[in-house]
């Protein structure tokens, strides 16, 4: 039987009660009673459709919170924000791989390129690295200029698990960064590289802040380590470095692929750190 009558309805939240651009919630009903809706159908309506609006709106309100943690703290980091754990201090040990990169001569190429390039050029980059490493498991905790600060979980798939993660994350950045690299020589664009800096230790992972204002990192250590590790690209240059940890953490036939640069003072640090690299005789690092 076809429907014999149709009514379509708007619930307005009012301006305090809108939610970015949702500010009504809109809908379609339809009835195959042959005399259609009647008056006590239309005050059930009336009656029910505030209830159906505060619903939609709050299953609404709960996906944007969620989109908006994970696009602006991560995904990992979002959805722990999201399930409460939002008290300051608040905070637990895990084991993870450590990234950290940069994109090389990014001073420079601001001082020289206009200003409305700089925003374009640093989203081509940072898109670049944060779906490599979002497509191989990891988690990005912080956006700082052109730096990157991610983890892969340790704790969650083991070290051997998540340096293998990383350094197929770093594969496949390489990979597509001499694609964006050809594209915008193409258009006349500046280019650059990416120094990346792998690490794997003990970090405490959680809120840190004041009351009003709080942030959802990792810190510790082996934070500040993999900093340092990534600041000595330029030095010796090589594009990628990682610490003897991280090379330990790595299977026997990932080691095959790395050798050693030497052993490096890093600042704040007291003891000389062994540094590797990819064979460049094996592979693009």
């Amino acid at each position: 039987m076809a429907h014999t009558d149709y009514l379509a309805t708007i619930q307005h939240f009012g301006e305090r009660g809108r939610v970015g651009a949702m500010d009504a919630v809109y809908g379609e009903w339809m009835t195959r009673k042959p005399e259609g809706f009647g008056t006590e159908d239309l005050v059930a309506l009336r009656v029910l459709l505030p209830t159906v609006a505060l619903a939609v709106k709050t299953a609404s309100c709960k996906h944007i919170i969620s989109t908006l943690a994970d696009v602006y703290l991560g995904r990992d980091a979002g959805q722990r924000v999201v399930s409460g754990r939002i008290t300051r201090g608040t905070a637990e040990r895990i084991d993870a791989v450590l990234w950290f990169s940069d994109l090389r001569n990014f001073t420079g190429i601001s001082d020289r390129s206009d200003p409305d390039q700089i925003i374009p050029f640093l989203n081509d980059y940072a898109g670049l690295i944060i779906e490599a490493i979002h497509a191989n498991g990891g988690s990005v905790l912080k956006l700082m200029g052109d730096g990157v600060l991610a983890i892969f979980n340790a704790d969650e798939a083991g070290p051997g698990a998540a340096a293998q993660a990383a350094l197929d994350a770093s594969r496949q950045m390489r990979t597509d960064l001499v694609g964006l690299n050809a594209r915008r020589l193409e258009r006349g664009e500046p280019t650059t590289e990416v120094y990346l800096g792998l690490h794997i230790g003990e970090v405490f992972y959680g809120n840190i802040g004041s009351r009003n204002r709080l942030d959802f990192t990792v810190v510790g250590p082996a934070v500040n380590m993999v900093s340092r590790i990534a600041s000595l690209c330029n030095s010796v240059e090589r594009n990628t470095l990682m610490s003897r940890d991280f090379l330990e953490a790595c299977s026997v036939e990932e080691q095959a692929h790395l050798v050693s640069l030497g052993r490096y003072a890093l600042r704040g640090f007291a003891r000389a750190q062994e540094l590797f690299t990819f064979d460049p005789a094996l592979e693009l690092g």
